[in-house]
């Protein structure tokens, strides 16, 4: 039996997300108060780097930002992953939504939790920045073949010479693309025109996983050469390859210096890649249940990445295995009193 630990990515953000895991584990206020008092101090001139303040009340109706949100979504959710970790719950494998692999990252003891928080706090910043100007949109496309909207997006490419890509395979049947709002129009006409295609435009703050992120990568870049990553305690798979990357996880059995020197270049260059490319979701599950995966824990808020398990599990025709997602104390003490 192996257990799979999945992170939910933006989007998922609300206030008041951990309030009670805050006030009923000490593990959770620990790691909490940490990053949060880490946060400040780079940034105390800014009172929404108080994590208590914006996960528990945004009183300023700013969590939706993508500079506050992800900072805030690492520290839910390596708070998380502490309190399971106390109980004595921990993953065989590890991936993450988008901004979640980071949190996936730490849980595998490539970072800790200040640094994985801080580090994308750093990544939020520069990724709003990326999107100042933009126009942007962005579309899931519901029963489409992923060769078509391919065609679809290349075609409005070539013809108006605008940005639009696929920018997440999530599960069978949902594909999300992304780019400036005119082209991902477009893209949307045409691919409403396919029997029983439907198209449902999503509410985000930037073009994200398109290369109009590629600012963002080239300052993560810079920003990971000051980073020191540590050896990974378990398997990580990643949204850019949609699987395990060889020289990350033949790091984990071995202390050679070669092996070392692999992964301390392959999870930055994953990473930089990760932000301007297409998260390939469905095939880290579809890759996850291969490998042997009974146990899947979704580490939210929410319960998004439950639904794309039981959507691949259906495609590919299994029945034994379990989903349990972690948002609350009730949710907690269900998991481990199992």
């Amino acid at each position: 039996m192996k257990t799979a630990f999945l992170y939910a990515g933006q989007g998922s953000q609300h206030a008041g997300m951990g309030a009670d895991l805050y006030r009923d584990y000490p593990e959770f206020r620990r790691i909490f108060d940490g990053v949060s008092e880490g946060l400040q101090k780079k940034q105390p001139a800014d009172k929404n780097y108080d994590l208590c303040r914006l996960c528990f009340e945004d009183p300023d109706g700013v969590i939706n930002q993508t500079r506050y949100t992800q900072p805030a979504m690492v520290a839910f959710a390596c708070g998380v992953t502490e309190i399971l970790k106390v109980h004595g719950i921990r993953p065989d494998y590890a991936a993450g939504l988008s901004l979640g692999e980071y949190s996936a990252l730490q849980a595998a003891e490539v970072m800790d939790s200040e640094t994985a928080v801080e580090m994308v706090a750093f990544r939020g910043q520069k990724m709003a920045e990326a999107s100042e100007g933009v126009d942007c949109g962005m579309t899931a496309i519901l029963g489409m073949n992923e060769q078509d909207l391919e065609d679809c997006c290349e075609k409005v490419r070539s013809d108006s010479g605008k940005i639009v890509s696929i920018c997440n395979y999530n599960c069978p049947g949902q594909i999300v693309i992304g780019g400036e709002k005119e082209a991902v129009d477009r893209v949307t006409e045409l691919a409403s025109g396919f029997e029983k295609v439907r198209c449902i435009p999503l509410k985000v703050s930037g073009p994200f996983h398109t290369s109009y992120m590629s600012s963002a990568g080239d300052a993560l870049q810079g920003y990971f050469k000051n980073i020191r990553m540590n050896r990974p305690k378990c398997n990580v798979l990643f949204n850019y390859l949609g699987d395990e990357s060889l020289a990350v996880t033949s790091s984990i059995n071995s202390t050679t210096a070669t092996t070392a020197a692999a992964f301390r270049k392959a999870i930055p260059e994953l990473l930089v890649e990760q932000v301007q490319k297409p998260v390939r979701m469905e095939a880290i599950i579809r890759n996850l249940f291969s490998k042997g995966v009974t146990d899947f824990v979704e580490i939210g808020p929410g319960h998004t990445l439950s639904g794309f398990v039981k959507k691949v599990a259906k495609d590919m025709g299994i029945s034994n295995f379990t989903v349990s997602a972690v948002e609350t104390s009730e949710d907690v003490e269900k998991l481990t009193s199992r």
